[in-house]
């Protein structure tokens, strides 16, 4: 019961950072964002290697870990940017097809795939495909964010694979040394393209709120795994999305047509059989 209510505190805590991310990318730069969120995030993972007193893991997992620094700056980079430029409500659940980079992953270091996975990519990827186009009445066409929430889907999945690996040696120290590698990317990218590092004093409550539920998040699902079953934690935490589209229904009164609700949970649904696989 304790690694179910863990799992869902993750689900809600990664689903909220998300929502204010991609909220408070609609005003301001997108590496503003991620530069402040990181910082405060960093400073909670920090927090966290020394409570948990560990030991350096080793370079081989501090490698990995970076690696899935690399996969996660460019998934949530282009998830923020996506709910900046499009809906929520469409781009959010179409990220969580992350789910089949591990799997593919999986597939290609020799795993044989179950019933219930094949029938969630098969399903996730028509979900993708309904979600993804705008009804007739509205013009049709693509829906504004697809392509870069498919671009997080992508980041997100590299992050998921090799975050896995470098967890075997230390769950504080992957989180940590993943975190740093994003927030070096992202300030090196927000110094390039001339983005402002000093953002609008009302976003900065936000901005750390958002670094402070991404790590959140990742040491609730720690937890989780460690008091149950992986299988199941993995599902209840892969349903952040549904969160985002909540608070974006509630808060934004935001509205996507019947046919695009269909393909959202159809992507959600597959993503969840994948992971329960």
């Amino acid at each position: 019961m304790l690694a179910i209510a863990l799992a869902l505190g993750a689900s809600l805590s990664w689903g909220l950072g998300d929502f204010l991310g991609g909220l408070t990318s609609r005003t301001q730069h997108v590496l503003t964002v991620l530069v402040v969120s990181q910082v405060a995030g960093i400073a909670a993972a920090m927090t966290w290697v020394v409570a948990s007193g560990e030991g350096f893991p080793g370079w081989p997992s501090t490698a990995l870990a970076a690696a899935a620094g690399v996969g996660g700056c460019l998934g949530i980079a282009s998830l923020y940017r996506g709910m900046a430029v499009g809906a929520m409500g469409i781009v959010a659940p179409v990220s969580a097809v992350a789910a089949v980079i591990p799997f593919v992953v999986g597939i290609a270091s020799g795993d044989r795939p179950s019933v219930l996975q094949i029938a969630g990519i098969l399903l996730a990827l028509a979900g993708v495909g309904v979600a993804s186009r705008e009804p007739r009445e509205r013009g049709g066409g693509q829906a504004d964010g697809i392509g870069l929430a498919l671009l997080a889907a992508l980041g997100f999945g590299l992050y998921f694979v090799f975050a896995d690996l470098a967890a075997d040696d230390s769950v504080p120290f992957a989180v940590v040394t993943a975190r740093g590698m994003s927030l070096l990317l992202a300030l090196v990218a927000a110094l390039v393209v001339g983005a402002s590092l000093r953002p609008a004093r009302a976003t900065w409550p936000a901005l750390v709120a958002v670094g402070l539920c991404d790590v959140g998040a990742n040491m609730l699902f720690s937890l989780a795994v460690t008091r149950g079953y992986l299988s199941v934690v993995s599902v209840l935490s892969a349903l952040y999305p549904v969160v985002t589209v909540a608070l974006a229904a509630v808060v934004l009164h935001e509205r996507v047509s019947r046919t695009q609700r269909l393909g959202v949970f159809g992507a959600l649904a597959g993503a969840a059989m994948i992971t329960a696989g």
